[in-house]
């Protein structure tokens, strides 16, 4: 049997165009050349290409995140050229991206999450609906943006009209919700039908962070992790329910990694991850190597599970 033609997708034209990139140079290390043969497509420039190769490609490997990759984009692309994919598909995408969807549909869903409200534009030359709907202090995050781009901690009224012009920046929707303190943990989970959630990661960004933005996510040194986190059973049955519960709920497939909030004896959650960051120092390659699965293998694995899914 012949190797595997594996179109590698990386890049894009989101804000996270350089960590995707940095992500698909440490995949197609990793991938075993004696089963695939890999070709790299970059959708800044590659699309035809992409579109031209298509019947030739057995599967794809999405590393892209953000909008037009992570958002549903690219998979109903590859759904109409007929090529197969690891990861959720366009629905599940879309609604995960959308933190004010994926928010409420963890609601709907008997999820705990800190209150929210949507800003509008009118909000930017009156703040008064929004500091007397939510409590300070509050977190400002433009709705469709990943690795914390154009979001902010607001700790005093004034400071919210400058977060907000900031995240309109990078988005049309704003979402404002309320901060809630505590230890951040992610749980990944594994699986199409039969879902596997991976251990529990906490993690704990330096304190000169206020929380874990852009720069304490990529920046080496800036950021621990600690796996299996240092939590009780209880509560870590719980943070595996959660996250399985929020992947159903999003209509995801694959994989996925859902970011909690331990406060106190609450979770609360904050997001899920479609595409999670896919390097071997990651977080979800940590709890799946902490689970016996090499980064070799989870890649592998991911491969699998998207073939199934055809």
């Amino acid at each position: 049997m012949g190797k595997m033609r594996l179109a590698l997708i990386a890049g894009g034209t989101s804000g996270e165009r350089e960590v995707s990139l940095k992500g698909a140079a440490e995949v197609a290390r990793a991938l075993d050349r004696e089963r695939y043969e890999v070709i790299r497509y970059d959708p800044a420039t590659d699309l035809a290409r992409l579109a031209a190769d298509a019947p030739g490609l057995d599967v794809a490997f999405i590393l892209l995140h953000g909008l037009h990759g992570e958002d549903g984009t690219m998979q109903g692309f590859l759904d109409l050229l007929s090529i197969p994919y690891q990861g959720s598909g366009v629905l599940g995408s879309a609604l995960a991206m959308d933190k004010n969807l994926a928010k409420t549909l963890y609601r709907l869903h008997g999820l705990p999450v800190a209150d929210w409200e949507m800003a509008g534009p009118a909000d930017l030359e009156d703040p008064g609906r929004i500091l007397d709907r939510l409590r300070l202090p509050l977190v400002i995050k433009p709705v469709r943006q990943g690795s914390s781009i154009g979001m902010s901690v607001v700790r005093k009224a004034e400071e919210l009209v400058p977060a907000l012009e900031t995240a309109f920046a990078h988005d049309a929707e704003v979402m404002v919700e309320e901060f809630v303190r505590g230890r951040e943990i992610t749980v990944g989970v594994l699986g199409n039908r039969e879902l596997e959630p991976l251990p529990v990661v906490e993690i704990i960004p330096d304190s000169r962070f206020e929380f874990f933005d852009y720069e304490a996510k990529y920046q080496p040194g800036a950021t621990r992790e600690v796996c299996p986190a240092d939590i009780d059973t209880r509560l870590r049955d719980r943070a595996w329910q959660y996250a399985l519960s929020a992947h159903r709920a999003l209509h995801l497939r694959g994989y996925s990694r859902t970011d909690m909030i331990i406060s106190g004896d609450e979770l609360y959650l904050l997001e899920t991850n479609t595409i999670p960051g896919m390097t071997p120092t990651s977080l979800l390659p940590q709890a799946a190597a902490e689970a016996g699965y090499s980064f070799p293998v989870l890649l592998d694995r991911l491969i699998e599970l998207a073939l199934a899914a055809e």
